[in-house]
Parts: C-alpha cells; sequence; structure tokens
C-alpha cells in the first residue's frame, strides 16, 4: 500500500489538518483498532471514547468535533463536513489502488468469437463462451463462468466462482461478488393431469443495469419470456433470491436472505430488510420500507414503512403488538370472571 501524508488526504476530501501535516498512513482501521501509520474516522459519537485512546496517526472528524479530554499528541485531525461520507470517499481511492493489473492469466478459455475490451484483468480458470463481449478495465477473477452471448459493460469487477448463463447482460461500474448466479432457471413447471410436474422452458434472460451491486450466493433467475430486471443503482446483499421476470426499481435496495417471488414488481428506492418475502405478480410502491422477516402478499399502492406477516402499516403493527403481548394477562382476567360467573350462578 503506498504513503499518505495528512496534507494529501486532506486535499483529497477538502479537510483542514489540527496536527501534523506531514503524518503519513499506509493502512485502514477502526478507530478502537488503531496503530501507527493507521487511518481512522469518527463520525458516530458514541465512538468518541476510543479518539482518546487510539494509536492511529491520523482521524477523519466533523468540523464540529470538540475533544473533552486530551488527544494522544501522536494523532493528527482532519476535520471535514461530513466525516463518514469523506471516509467512504477514501475507502473507494483505496479499493482502486488495490485493483488488479491488467492481465489476461493462464489457463483460461477464451473462445474465437468473444470480444474483449482493453485492459481487462482475468484470472485463471475463466471460461469466456462464444460471442461474449467483455468491456473496458473489467475485472473477472479465477473460476468465473461467462455463458454465451453475455454483455458486460465497463469498469465492472466479476469475483471468484460468479456463473453468468448465456445472453445476459451486466452493465458498466457494477459489483458482482463471488458464487452469484446470474441467469439459472427460472422456478417454471406446470402440472399435467396426473399431478407430475413438466418443466416450462425459461428462454427469457437477465438485465442488470449500471452501477448495481450484487452480494455473495445471490441468485437472479432468467425470465421465462422477456427478462429479469436490475435496474440502476440497485443495492443486493448476500444470500439473496429474485425469480424470474421480476423487475426491480432504480437504486432501491434488499438485505440478506430476502426473496421476491416472480413477476413482482418493485419500485424505485424501495428498502427490504432480511428474510423479508415478497409474493409473485404484484406491484410495491416507490419510496416503501419493508422490515425484516416481514411478508408482503399483495400490492402496495402508495409508500408507507410495512411490518409483520402479513406486512401492515409499522405502527399499526406495534400497536397489535402490544397488545399481542397483553394476551396472557387477558386470558387470566377472563378465566378469574368466568369462575366467578360460575360461583355466582352456582349460589
Amino acid at each position: 500500500m503506498m504513503k499518505f501524508s495528512a496534507e494529501q488526504i486532506a486535499g483529497l476530501v477538502n479537510g483542514t489538518i489540527d496536527g501534523n501535516p506531514m503524518a503519513s498512513v499506509s493502512e485502514l482501521a477502526k478507530i478502537e483498532e488503531g496503530f501507527e501509520g493507521a487511518l481512522s474516522f469518527l463520525a458516530n459519537p458514541k465512538y468518541e471514547e476510543h479518539i482518546y485512546t487510539t494509536k492511529s496517526s491520523i482521524c477523519i472528524v466533523n468540523q464540529s468535533f470538540n475533544p473533552s479530554k486530551p488527544l494522544p499528541e501522536s494523532l493528527t485531525l482532519i476535520r471535514v463536513a461530513d466525516a463518514y461520507s469523506c471516509f467512504a470517499q477514501l475507502l473507494e481511492l483505496y479499493s482502486q489502488l488495490n485493483k488488479k493489473q491488467p492481465e489476461i492469466e493462464s489457463p483460461v478459455f477464451i473462445s474465437d468469437s468473444a470480444i474483449i475490451g482493453k485492459d481487462p484483468y482475468i484470472g485463471a480458470f475463466t471460461y469466456v463462451s462464444s460471442k461474449a463481449v467483455i468491456g473496458d478495465d473489467v475485472t473477472i477473477y479465477p473460476n468465473v463462468f461467462i455463458g454465451e452471448n453475455v454483455k458486460i459493460g465497463n469498469n465492472t469487477i466479476i469475483h471468484p466462482g460468479v456463473k453468468i448463463y448465456n445472453d445476459c447482460k451486466v452493465g458498466s461500474n457494477c459489483i458482482v461478488h463471488a458464487g452469484v448466479v446470474i441467469g439459472a432457471d427460472g422456478f417454471g413447471f406446470a402440472p399435467d393431469e396426473n399431478g407430475t410436474f413438466k418443466k416450462v422452458p425459461q428462454i427469457g434472460n437477465v438485465v442488470i443495469e449500471d452501477d448495481v451491486e450484487i452480494g455473495s450466493n445471490t441468485t437472479i433467475d432468467r425470465a421465462t419470456m422477456g427478462s429479469t430486471y436490475i435496474r440502476k443503482g440497485v443495492k443486493i446483499d448476500n444470500l439473496c433470491q429474485i425469480a424470474h421476470n421480476v423487475d426491480i426499481g432504480k437504486n432501491s435496495a434488499m438485505a440478506s436472505q430476502a426473496g421476491i417471488a416472480g413477476s413482482a414488481k418493485i419500485g424505485e428506492r424501495v428498502l427490504i430488510g432480511g428474510q423479508a418475502g415478497i409474493s409473485g405478480h404484484l406491484f410495491i410502491a416507490d419510496d416503501t420500507k419493508i422490515v425484516a422477516q416481514s411478508g408482503i402478499p399483495s400490492s402496495i399502492k402508495k409508500a408507507e414503512t410495512l411490518m409483520g406477516s402479513p406486512g401492515i402499516p409499522l405502527e399499526d403493527f406495534k400497536k397489535s403488538y402490544f397488545g399481542f403481548r397483553k394476551l396472557p394477562s387477558i386470558l387470566k382476567k377472563i378465566q378469574e370472571l368466568e369462575k366467578k360467573i360460575k360461583e355466582l350462578t352456582h349460589d
């Protein structure tokens, strides 16, 4: 890792320096785990206590930060308008500096009819099928399978073990993490008169637009006909399942183990919590929020925050849950009343 001075970092993030402008760092670390030569940041006040003991050489803080105790003499501060966003900016720079250098390792298989853009990194044991088109500055780690007619845009990163089936499209500036499967058959079966399931051929594809990130071991099924769409800016966590013909709108995000059934249409900027389940053939309005472990069995026509299974508005769920928690005491009171009624009736 290259070394950067406080002066250089302040220039990158438009910050001001408190301390030694020549202090240098070569690694990143959480503030509570800091060490000499490390860069950390403090954005959340609940971690403030760590800045008084950290061994990091440089720490990025908000302009408004006012120490309540003496800081370590070895610590240099860089004050910025928003410490969290500035640190994210530096993490992106760090990622770019560690990007694989252009190279095609050996052994790989690249079809003669495949088109490879400029400056690729293609790791060993990768298979690029016929008529695949790989854009410029693409990074493909080892053991990746690229199917026939697949198209991958510029600056996209494909991590180890990813499988992209034939005819699927991945946009520019995407990140696809290890073990993702794009374009496997959707779960399409039709029972015959004997109750035996017959497979319905899945002849569509998956279209992933620009600036999408897909977490490890997520699966996105190809459409029965047409396309499964993951629109621009969507972020998908690890271990999610997206079924055939789903359409996820721009800048939506879903957390781990969430599942979306076939042909559901998810609006823009929708947030889906972990382990939430969305039934098929429904529509979720823009800006809807779905709390973790909720189940959505019907369409949501206007933006709201939903919780429970079936999902209901969050405030209604809280009231219902409060009543549910009181059920044991209510039942006890009912039993006592029944006992008194019997005693009075008996008399």
